[in-house]
């Protein structure tokens, strides 16, 4: 199964992804997981995306889709994917049309984790990273729970960031909302609830 996941950052949609690829075995294709492994390594691309990450704002396309479609021809993609952060814009969705159909391939589902912007800024602004393994915990760890390594506030979780992220995501990734809706591919469910209670609602809406 292709799936495309959308929601605005923070809705849910990572760990959403990682209980499917846990489950079912599909790869989980993140554009930020990817970006920011660019960064870390210094690569030219790295260090073009880095000054558009930390202000907030969107990565040019032609970046992204250069990392994404090299990701889509490794071998664990071949069997179904999960695009996480990928396409946030019609233009980026309709280059990933033509660029599957070219490996002969399609989307399955569009689905939307649909979240009120004030529980994301809330949850976002509350979230910690380990600079070790980069595990995603809480202001509450004081170090990280699975390697003990240091805990820290990624310039894109603070308040004001969050703030132009959705203000960003309102503006360019909302209408690919309508644009799967058009094609008849896209399910949404209610991202507000307990994770447990959402994933169930993910796995209904996609048959699984």
């Amino acid at each position: 199964m292709n799936i495309v996941l959308l929601g605005g950052p923070g809705a849910g949609k990572g760990t959403m992804a990682q209980r499917l690829v846990a489950e079912f075995g599909i790869a989980h294709i993140s554009t930020g997981d990817l970006l920011r492994a660019a960064v870390k390594g210094g690569t030219e691309l790295g260090i073009q995306a880095k000054k558009y990450m930390d202000a907030g704002e969107l990565v040019p396309d032609q970046l992204v889709i250069d990392l994404v479609k090299e990701r889509l021809a490794a071998d664990d993609a071949q069997e179904g994917f999960i695009l996480d952060g990928f396409p946030r814009n019609t233009v980026q969705a309709v280059t990933l049309d033509s660029e599957l159909s070219a490996m002969d391939r399609t989307i399955d589902c569009a689905l939307l984790i649909d979240v009120a912007p004030e529980v994301i800024v809330e949850r976002l602004s509350g979230r910690r990273t380990c600079r070790a393994c980069g595990y995603t915990g809480t202001a509450a760890d004081a170090v990280c729970p699975k390697c003990g390594g240091e805990m820290y506030q990624r310039d894109d979780d603070k308040p004001e960031t969050i703030k132009n992220r959705l203000d960003v995501y309102e503006k360019s990734t909302s209408p690919l909302v309508e644009y799967y809706r058009g094609q008849g591919l896209l399910k949404a469910v209610d991202g507000a609830h307990a994770i447990d209670e959402v994933y169930a609602s993910v796995k209904e809406a996609l048959g699984l």
